[in-house]
């Protein structure tokens, strides 16, 4: 897969969006449409002390995470990426999709601050190579060079 050529592709997509929620919504549905093998891809904004669910693609997902709770909540405190190869090795996981077997989650910053985070689940243990992270993380960039962080969702 050419991931430049699939960044060049979102760049021209999400630099006209005229609100977040087309912003979040287009971005997930171009990454479900884009990248195999993933059963669930969506945001959690913080808002208020809780991550709420927001625009993804997929099953039915949980509603709140609290930070410090399975993996989205771990990255809100950590403010970190992280990838996870196994997600039943992980003993806080929230498991709202039991078919799920790796993750990545990548916080969506305004500066230090954390808006989302962006998550990304597959049915396939060990899913998300080097390669395919690095290109999660650009594409994370883009909506953080998009997003109005100012504006509400819609």
């Amino acid at each position: 897969m050419n991931y430049d050529i699939l960044i060049e592709s979102a760049n021209a997509l999400l630099k006209d969006e005229p609100n977040n929620l087309s912003l979040l919504s287009n971005a997930t549905a171009f990454i479900n449409d884009h990248i195999n093998d993933l059963n669930w891809v969506g945001f959690y904004l913080y808002n208020n002390g809780v991550l709420t669910l927001g625009p993804f693609q997929g099953k039915v997902a949980c509603n709140k995470i609290l930070p410090g709770k399975g993996v989205v909540g771990t990255s809100y405190v950590n403010n970190e990426v992280i990838v996870v190869k196994n997600v039943h090795e992980i003993e806080n996981h929230i498991m709202c999709d039991a078919n799920s077997m790796s993750e990545v989650v990548i916080p969506i910053r305004n500066g230090k601050e954390i808006y989302a985070i962006f998550d990304f689940d597959s049915p396939i243990e060990n899913r998300f190579d080097d390669k395919l992270v690095q290109f999660l993380r650009q594409f994370a960039a883009l909506i953080e060079k998009y997003i109005d962080f100012n504006a509400p969702l819609i």
